[in-house]
């Protein structure tokens, strides 16, 4: 839940071709360029006497983390992820997203170049949320949540390439790791106006790469850290899974009256209180965490749509990671060739490979 396509070069190219909502477009270019002007390369915070230990420890880590990538995980060594910068916010962007009151298919938003994507990010928190009560105007559901770090798809690395930042920088080891893997990953294929394929492939290689590069480079503490936060991901996402589920069943009904509508929304708010209630007997046996409480308590349609984008084709991705021997190369080979085939050829065979995974 957690990566948008900004490009400022394309985005500037939309504003001058006049395609649509110059002040989106504005707001975008200000915010990467100011992103990109905060950043500066790791070796000179390590020399920099006034920055703190703490940063220059997981600045150490993250380069030792890129190196693996590129080494290792054959993905691109570039300009990204070799220089920091400090955005003193929580977050590097505001994604807003919504979905119609009984379907979980989200609205998708279209540029130039950069295709269709299922959300709008903002760099201004309160400027996302500006743009709820419109939406909602639709008749839409909405969410607006923070993005730590956000991909430019290796098209900016003649300018610097995408930066670490301070909203990821102090993740746990193998979260900083899985982070760094899935934007990378982005720049190795990118198939436009399919968020599902992209992020689905992405974090099939953060969640391979993370397992490889624990085992190789994690000290036992990172080790047992990840395996509890990953252990309690899994509970949530199949809970989450099981929920989109249900209500897919539920908004199955095409054409009907107002009756037969008020009977689907009543189904679906119990589905959505079920949910709710799973969650907390879930949680009830994770001790103190909770790390999901907030985003369980603004659950809507906009929100469990988006997460599908991250969960859905993952096991048909690890399948063809196996199906091509674990090796890396002939794995990112074998995306691409299948990013090139048809929309409906690709679902099938993403499908199958699904059914292999389950299988095995």
């Amino acid at each position: 839940m957690r990566t948008i396509r900004l490009v400022a070069g394309i985005l500037l190219f939309s504003l001058l071709s006049a395609c649509a909502d110059t002040r989106y477009y504005l707001q975008s270019i200000g915010g990467h360029l100011q992103l990109m002007q905060a950043a500066r390369p790791i070796e000179q915070w390590l020399a920099d006497e006034t920055a703190a230990p703490a940063l220059k420890q997981r600045l150490a880590l993250a380069r030792r983390i890129r190196s693996f990538a590129t080494t290792d995980l054959k993905l691109p060594d570039n300009a990204s992820y070799q220089r920091f910068a400090d955005l003193q916010r929580p977050f590097a962007v505001w994604n807003i997203v919504a979905a119609p009151e009984l379907s979980l298919t989200v609205k998708t938003w279209c540029f130039p170049v950069a295709g269709c994507v299922a959300y709008r990010g903002y760099f201004d928190q309160t400027e996302a949320r500006s743009q709820v009560p419109a939406l909602q105007a639709e008749g839409l559901e909405v969410s607006v949540y923070g993005v730590p770090a956000y991909s430019t798809l290796g098209w900016l690395n003649w300018a610097g390439g995408d930066p670490l930042l301070n909203t990821f920088v102090h993740y746990p080891d193998g979260e900083l790791a899985r982070l760094i893997f899935h934007e990378m990953a982005h720049q190795v294929v990118y198939l436009k106006d399919d968020t599902l394929f992209n992020e689905s492939f992405a974090t099939a290689v953060e969640r391979l790469g993370a397992t490889r590069w624990l085992a190789a480079q994690g000290s036992e503490e990172s080790r047992r850290a990840y395996a509890e936060l990953d252990a309690r991901r899994q509970q949530f996402r199949a809970l989450a899974m099981a929920t989109r589920q249900r209500l897919s069943d539920i908004y199955l009904q095409g054409e009907m009256t107002a009756t037969e509508r008020t009977v689907l929304l009543e189904k679906k708010r119990q589905a959505m209180q079920d949910f709710r209630a799973d969650y907390a007997r879930l949680k009830a046996g994770w001790g103190a965490y909770a790390g999901y409480d907030a985003w369980v308590a603004g659950a809507n349609n906009a929100s469990l749509g988006i997460q599908a984008t991250y969960d859905e084709w993952v096991p048909a991705f690890e399948a063809l990671f196996e199906r091509e021997g674990q090796d890396w190369a002939r794995f990112y080979d074998a995306v691409r060739r299948l990013a090139q085939q048809p929309g409906s050829q690709r679902t099938r065979f993403l499908r199958q490979l699904s059914g292999e995974h389950t299988s095995g």
